[in-house]
C-alpha cells in the first residue's frame, strides 16, 4: 500500500474503552468506545487526524496560508485553526451563520488560535470560500484551500489507518457506529475495513445529508481513497451502511433525543458528548439498541468524535438548563 505524508500532530493511538454501565442501562449489546475526543489538539476530535495529511500536503506544496469553511460551531474549523497556529500558517476560516455578540464554545477558540474570520450564509459559503482563495492568491499569500469538513481524499486517508490502528489494539467488534456528515470520516472507515480486513460493519448515523446522498458521496470518496492508496476497490452505493432517520429538527438543532444521549452519556460513564455530532450519532445508537437492531451478544463500537467545545456554547447551554 502507498505511504503518503503526515505530519504527527494528534495524541495517537487514541484509547478503545468498554462503557459497562451505559450497556447494563441500555441491556443491550457490549458498547465500547473509540475516544478520537482525545486527539490532543484543541480539545481533539476526528479533524486532527485529517489534518496530519491534509497540512502535509499544504507544506509539500508550499502553502503559507489556509483556508476552510464551516458553521460558526465547527469542529473542524477549531482544530484547523489550532493546527496552522501550531504550525505556522496564516488561517482563514469561512463561517456560515450570523455572527454572535460574544465569542463561545469552538468560535472562542478560533479567535484564540488568531484564525481570521469571514462570516457569510450556508447558501453562498462555498462561493465565498472560492472568492477568498482567489484573493488570498493574487495577494501572494500562497494559499492551501481544505473542503468542509476536511473530506477530500486526503482528508479521508487518515480513517483508513484509524482503522489499522483499532485492529492492532486488538478490538474487532461487530459494528461502528459514528457520527456521519461530510463523508470523510465514513469513507476512510470504510476503505480500511476492507484494506486491513476489518469484518464488522461500518454504519454511519447522518446527523444532516440524506441517506441516498451520503452513500453515494461516500463510496466515492472511499474509493478514491484506495485508489490513492495504490490499492483500487470500486465502492457502490449499496455497499455503505447509512441511516438518516435520526437528523432531527436540522443540523444543529438539538433535540429531545440529542439532550438525552448527552445526560445518558454524562451521568452513566462521565462522557462529554457534543450537541452536533457525537450527541445525534448517540441518540441514533441508543435508539436503535431500543428496537433490537443489534444482537444483544454483539460488540458495538460508538467512535466519538470529538466535538466538547460545542457544548459550552451560549446556544446549547440554554438548552440544556446547565
Amino acid at each position: 500500500m502507498r505511504t503518503i505524508p503526515s505530519i504527527n500532530i494528534a495524541h495517537l493511538p487514541t484509547p478503545v474503552e468498554v462503557l459497562p454501565r451505559l450497556t447494563a442501562e441500555l441491556g443491550g449489546p457490549t458498547i465500547l468506545v473509540k475516544r478520537d475526543d482525545l486527539t490532543g489538539l484543541a480539545f481533539g476530535g476526528n479533524k486532527t487526524r485529517k489534518l496530519e495529511f491534509l497540512l502535509a500536503e499544504a507544506q509539500a506544496n508550499g502553502a503559507h496560508t489556509v483556508l476552510t469553511a464551516g458553521a460558526v460551531q465547527s469542529n473542524h474549523c477549531r482544530q484547523t485553526a489550532a493546527a496552522c497556529a501550531r504550525l505556522n500558517f496564516a488561517c482563514i476560516l469561512i463561517l456560515s451563520g450570523e455572527q454572535p455578540q460574544a465569542a463561545t464554545g469552538n468560535l472562542l477558540l478560533d479567535q484564540l488560535f488568531n484564525a481570521e474570520i469571514i462570516w457569510t450564509s450556508s447558501e453562498e459559503r462555498d462561493q465565498m470560500l472560492q472568492q477568498a482563495f482567489q484573493n488570498a492568491w493574487e495577494a501572494g499569500r500562497r494559499p492551501y484551500l481544505i473542503p468542509y469538513g476536511g473530506s477530500n481524499t486526503t482528508g479521508a486517508t487518515a480513517y483508513v489507518y484509524a482503522i489499522h490502528e483499532l485492529l492492532t489494539q486488538q478490538y474487532q467488534p461487530d459494528w461502528i457506529v459514528f457520527a456521519s456528515s461530510s463523508g470523510g470520516t465514513q469513507a476512510g472507515l470504510v476503505a480500511g475495513a476492507k484494506l486491513f480486513g476489518f469484518n464488522g460493519k461500518v454504519l454511519g448515523i447522518s446527523v444532516d445529508e440524506s441517506e441516498g446522498k451520503l452513500k453515494l458521496g461516500v463510496a466515492t470518496l472511499a474509493s478514491a481513497v484506495t485508489d490513492l492508496l495504490g490499492e483500487k476497490t470500486n465502492f457502490l452505493a449499496q455497499d455503505i451502511l447509512v441511516t438518516d432517520n435520526y437528523r432531527g429538527a436540522g443540523y444543529g438543532v438539538m433535540g429531545a433525543p440529542e439532550i438525552e444521549a448527552i445526560r445518558l452519556f454524562a451521568r452513566t460513564e462521565g462522557l462529554i458528548l457534543d450537541p452536533v455530532y457525537t450527541g445525534r450519532a448517540a441518540a441514533g445508537m441508543i435508539d436503535l439498541i431500543r428496537l433490537g437492531y443489534f444482537k444483544p451478544d454483539e460488540t458495538v463500537l460508538f467512535w466519538h468524535t470529538g466535538g466538547t467545545p460545542a457544548i459550552f456554547s451560549d446556544r446549547y447551554v440554554q438548552v440544556l438548563n446547565l
